[in-house]
């Protein structure tokens, strides 16, 4: 029987397991976990902070999932290196042997060095935070309403944890050092009809500008000598993959442990997948790579698919933020002068709206959508499909195009459209799913895992449930 260790249990390593179990129950799994709690959805923390969802509601698995399927499950355990001549892994008080290694580390909250925030043993100081653990989510929940709360952060994470926030009635000033919002994902116009549509909602803003110092009592001092009041730091600044491991093991690390499209190491019986690993095209933080990553994994590992191989993901972003709809995918950093490429944009900001379209040779490249949710389901799968956009671009972008293959609806999709990116489920799977007896929106989620990742295609799912029990 072989024996795969995996060392991690967030959502990559979890998802790694359950796609072996999937294909061959008979492996002898370990999963070795950092944390107390069983495998969460990360993705979903944002709507624990704004009350939206309970805690428990975000677990990708139950208390029984490992004794159900015979998994050696271990939490709460401090891995302390890697013997790759004896093929073992170090835990506290032994061993654990193994035959492939599949490193799911994932990666650490990165703490800017601002004066205050930790203290000199390296730990958060008094009113100090990270958002990216459950148990960070449960402290921030602690937040009561009136308190003033600072984000530093302005990305996808630190937007949703601020919405969060003011949902709660938290007077919330996001801190960013750029000059825009989600500068990886959209330009500046974009990124102003944004932080304007966020600041209806309650949320100021302090862009272009650094924390040097916080105070506990006093807030967060800024270099123009400002000060932003905060009884909380919430800090989400970015992530740096976990890569300690691999290192002390010496296995060929940069950012972090280099993969190939195998998703193997510089070692052949050590794997790497998820925000720990680093292949051409993978964009880390983000859940759908390191779940395709466990697919692939899982095919070579169990010899369902021994030739498979991880390409890159084509990613769309959506920030998860209600009453505020943005899309985002590909290369939208053209100037609208680019010689190369077509660009077509439509900015209505007093509404909140704003779209970016990035063609090149009839083909979408880049994409931005904010506030116009019908105009992005048919841009997006234009995109996933590398399929010519329709002649009429203002039409497009309006969401009222014509003559293409892309349509809003999931009704009038092709069976091979992509409804789920985050777990890759085509409309034809969940059909599939439908008249196999998943008839509702909870049994398609259980069949298909449709809904468990960012949440966004609820509502296609939903359309697609309604129509099918009207026609079957």
């Amino acid at each position: 029987m072989r024996r795969v260790v995996v060392v991690g249990y967030g959502m990559a390593g979890a998802r790694f397991a359950d796609e072996v179990l999937r294909r061959d129950p008979s492996v002898a799994l370990t999963v070795l976990g950092d944390e107390w709690h069983p495998a969460y959805n990360r993705v979903l923390l944002s709507s624990v902070v704004a009350r939206s969802m309970k805690a428990d509601r975000v677990r990708l698995h139950d208390h029984d999932w490992a004794s159900t399927h015979g998994v050696d499950l271990r939490l709460g355990v401090d891995v302390t290196g890697i013997d790759r001549a004896r093929r073992t892994v170090l835990v506290d008080g032994g061993e654990v042997p193994y035959d492939a290694l599949v490193l799911a580390t994932g990666a650490r909250a990165w703490i800017p060095p601002t004066e205050g925030l930790q203290e000199p043993d390296g730990s958060l100081a008094p009113g100090v935070v990270s958002f990216r653990t459950i148990d960070d989510c449960l402290r921030i929940s602690a937040a009561v309403p009136g308190m003033p709360v600072a984000v530093l952060g302005g990305g996808l994470l630190g937007l949703e944890a601020a919405r969060g926030l003011a949902a709660r009635g938290c007077l919330v000033t996001v801190v960013h050092p750029v000059g825009h919002v989600m500068e990886r994902q959209l330009d500046a116009g974009a990124g102003r009809v944004l932080a304007r549509a966020l600041a209806k909602l309650g949320i100021e803003f302090r862009l272009g500008s650094s924390a040097v110092k916080y105070l506990p009592g006093d807030g967060l001092w800024l270099d123009d000598g400002s000060r932003v009041p905060a009884e909380l730091v919430v800090v989400s600044a970015g992530v740096r993959a976990n890569t300690r491991l691999a290192v002390d093991a010496g296995i060929v690390v940069d950012r972090g442990v280099v993969v190939d499209d195998a998703l193997r190491t510089s070692d052949p019986r050590v794997h790497a997948i998820g925000d720990c690993a680093q292949h051409v095209g993978t964009v880390p933080g983000l859940v759908q790579p390191a779940w395709e990553q466990a697919a692939v994994l899982a095919d070579r590992l169990t010899g369902a698919a021994p030739a498979a191989r991880y390409r890159g993901t084509s990613v769309v972003t959506r920030l998860k933020i209600r009453d505020v709809d943005v899309a985002a995918c590909g290369d939208v950093h053209v100037d609208l002068d680019c010689p190369d490429h077509e660009v077509v944009s439509l900015q209505d900001p007093t509404r909140g709206r704003y779209a970016k379209l990035v063609l090149r040779d009839d083909v979408v490249t880049g994409a931005i959508m904010i506030g116009m949710p019908d105009a992005a389901a048919v841009i997006m799968q234009l995109y996933d499909r590398r399929l010519a956009a329709p002649s009429d671009r203002l039409a497009l972008l309006l969401g009222r195009a014509s003559g293409s293959e892309a349509v809003a609806g999931p009704v009038d999709l092709p069976t091979s459209a992509v409804i789920c990116r985050c777990n890759t489920v085509s409309k034809g799977q969940l059909v599939t799913a439908y008249h196999g007896g998943a008839t509702t929106v909870t049994a398609l989620s259980d069949a298909t895992r449709a809904t468990t990742g960012c949440g966004s295609c609820k509502d296609a799912v939903c359309g697609l449930v309604d129509w099918l029990a009207l026609t079957t």
